[in-house]
């Protein structure tokens, strides 16, 4: 869960470098790819970073089968909770649209429509035992009055909710209750599963969300629970800015973010992008790439136009490259191009896996809107280019044709 901290409105007058820049190239090589398998689960590429211990690792070699896999369609049950010290003003069937279908298009979106979240509401609400104040609801809650608050909530919906015909269990606490704090909302990973209906139980999202929420909150976690890491830089003592590593890009660093899409790394990753939409790219000799925009959506032919350019640059680390564009759920971003950004699959969640590089690092843009205006200009336009002093690779924008697409050339810088 992060802080409100942008009013949900762009000025669209700071969208930059939109519209087709048609350059002529006289050829278009594109590194080779292995025709790789359909989930990224079994990655195939050699510049596929494998999977380490470090909480929500960005590996992408192997899939980690604690967490649900979306490449189907998973359904989930969303409980309203109420408590005796707060009687409800608002239906749960009226609270549900705060987040449906919302979220369920967001993710149809980012997904190329190959995964369907499906909500089911539980339309009436499911009294707690204790009143909302006795469960110490907070941000980083202490672990026996949380595990109190989830055992009494599953004991609670019990009588009237199977829980087992849901992959997920989304608990929406009454908003209007004294003791709801809208800053506690997250996943709850258990250690040892709660056992209800003859299934176990071992992860909720916790929702504590003032009516409305916050933008995109419910995708923000629903992603951890498909192991996606937090991007944000949480500072020590609370205060600074929480931004920094990816700015806008991607609701996993800010659910209020102007371009929430996922990155393409992470559509890699759950098996959204296949592995013949990533090219491979090597440093020795330079090379050039088409990149389709991330938010366009699929086409005829699709399957086989790259979104996603991949530079190994260690055992655990690589430099990712894609193409990001004002459609979809990118529809308000501050800046169209090519964004630049590292992985680091030993890094956990919160430490900074991703790190977006700047394209523009004097400059800044959509002040009032952006969530980090130094990186809301990250991206990369035609005939601009970028050296990661990190690894010297080099990335320049050659070009970009009439329907959209990208042309890339990486090297060594």
């Amino acid at each position: 869960m992060l802080r409100a901290q942008t009013p949900d409105r762009v000025d669209r007058g700071h969208l930059r470098r939109l519209g087709a820049v048609a350059t002529s190239l006289s050829a278009l090589i594109a590194t080779s790819v292995v025709a790789g398998p359909a989930t990224a689960s079994e990655a195939a590429l050699s510049c596929a970073l494998g999977r380490t211990g470090a909480h929500h690792s960005e590996g992408v070699d192997t899939w980690n089968t604690a967490y649900p896999r979306p490449d189907r369609p998973l359904d989930a049950v969303m409980v309203f909770l109420s408590f005796p010290d707060s009687a409800p003003v608002t239906d749960p069937d009226a609270l549900s649209r705060d987040y449906f279908p919302a979220t369920a298009r967001f993710f149809d979106r980012a997904s190329y429509g190959r995964f369907q979240l499906r909500p089911h509401i539980h339309r009436r609400w499911v009294r707690m035992p204790r009143p909302s104040a006795a469960y110490g609801i907070q941000r980083d809650w202490d672990s026996g009055r949380r595990a109190a608050y989830l055992r009494d909530a599953v004991a609670a919906a019990d009588t009237s909710v199977d829980f087992s015909r849901y992959d997920m269990v989304y608990f929406v606490a009454d908003p209007d209750a004294p003791g709801v704090d809208s800053d506690a909302t997250k996943v709850v990973n258990l250690d040892h599963p709660m056992r209800a209906d003859n299934a176990d139980l071992r992860r909720f999202v916790t929702v504590f969300e003032q009516s409305p929420p916050d933008r995109n909150v419910l995708a923000h976690e629903t992603g951890h629970v498909f192991d996606l890491p937090d991007l944000y830089h949480r500072p020590d003592d609370g205060k600074g800015d929480w931004d920094t590593y990816v700015g806008d890009w991607d609701l996993m660093g800010s659910q209020f973010g102007l371009a929430p899409d996922p990155f393409a790394w992470h559509k890699w990753k759950l098996g959204w992008l296949r592995d013949n939409q990533v090219d491979c790219a090597g440093t020795t000799r330079s090379s050039l790439h088409t990149l389709r925009p991330l938010s366009a959506p699929r086409g005829p032919g699709d399957e086989h136009r790259p979104r996603l350019v991949v530079v190994r640059t260690g055992p655990d680390s690589a430099l990712a490259i894609e193409a990001r564009g004002a459609a979809g759920n990118d529809r308000s971003l501050c800046t169209e191009g090519v964004l630049v950004y590292r992985v680091h699959s030993e890094t956990s969640s919160g430490s900074g896996p991703v790190q977006v590089l700047d394209g523009h690092p004097r400059t800044a843009a959509c002040w009032g809107s952006s969530v980090y205006p130094p990186l809301a200009d990250a991206p990369l336009g035609v005939g601009e280019s970028l050296t990661d002093p990190e690894n010297r690779v080099r990335v320049e924008v050659a070009g970009r044709s009439a329907d959209g697409d990208w042309t890339v050339k990486v090297g060594r810088g």
